[in-house]
């Protein structure tokens, strides 16, 4: 079973699908990838896109009808694609702010891609006393973390959990940000791979790809414990994580 915890599937909310029918294709060709479980994860409060969490809620039911009708084996889940703020948990006390599965234990929280703003740890540590665990997406392709990966250690040992695109992992986004995926993952600060598919096309679903790489450089154990991951936030549980390592860099080159 492959579950993957960020994409953009909903119809006309986002930049991913524009209309039900391309939804109901990236359905069909997540389904084709072996996907089976998918978390609808909307842009939210990015400076383009607002998506509150009763919205997607509504959405996401329709959507299930939809794939139910069409007999297309796929069970979507609501989430959010949360862009940090300084003022997120005042979104979160006025119920705009939606959790994987609306559980209230993880979040899909988005860095801006070019720094890590100040009050990032902030905002995770207000997360996490509120019982929430905010998970990084993308991390391997935020310029100020590639240039400084200790803020990625430190944000990691602070309690926040990360997720890397399966495009990153396979050089879909070039070799500095493979090699930065790679470096993430042997330092312990990776602890999911999820697609982030906005079509089916540049950006679609290649995460068993992604799995089979990782199973090629690492070993099956790898693979096991992201999939295990995954799972577990299905499921609504805590995972258990091996204690991060610091990345050092090189004198020469990045790392």
């Amino acid at each position: 079973m492959l579950i993957d915890i960020h994409c953009h599937i909903l119809p006309e909310v986002d930049d991913g699908a524009l209309d039900l029918l391309e939804c109901l294709d990236m359905a069909n060709t997540a389904v084709g990838a072996g996907i089976n479980h998918l978390f609808a994860t909307p842009h939210h409060m990015n400076g383009q896109y607002i998506n509150k969490k009763n919205e997607i809620l509504a959405r996401v039911t329709e959507v299930n009808k939809h794939l139910q009708q069409e007999t297309i084996p796929l069970t979507i889940h609501p989430g959010q694609e949360v862009r940090i703020h300084q003022h997120l948990i005042i979104s979160l006390e006025m119920d705009e702010v939606l959790t994987l599965d609306n559980r209230g234990k993880y979040l899909l929280l988005e860095l801006p891609s070019g720094y890590v703003p100040i009050y990032t740890q902030e905002v995770i540590y207000q997360l996490l006393m509120k019982g929430i665990t905010p998970i990084i997406v993308h991390p391997e392709r935020n310029r100020e973390l590639i240039e400084d990966p200790h803020l990625l250690f430190q944000l990691v040992q602070q309690g926040a959990l990360t997720q890397l695109t399966s495009g990153s992992v396979i050089g879909l986004f070039g070799k500095k940000i493979k090699s930065f995926s790679e470096k993430i993952i042997e330092h312990h600060l990776a602890h999911f791979i999820a697609t982030d598919a906005h079509n089916v096309g540049s950006r679609g679903f290649s995460l068993q790809e992604a799995f089979e790489t990782i199973t090629k450089t690492y070993g099956i154990d790898h693979t096991l414990n992201f999939k295990e991951n995954a799972l577990t936030v299905l499921q609504g549980q805590s995972i258990s994580i091996e204690p991060p390592i610091p990345i050092r860099k090189k004198i020469l080159g990045i790392f």
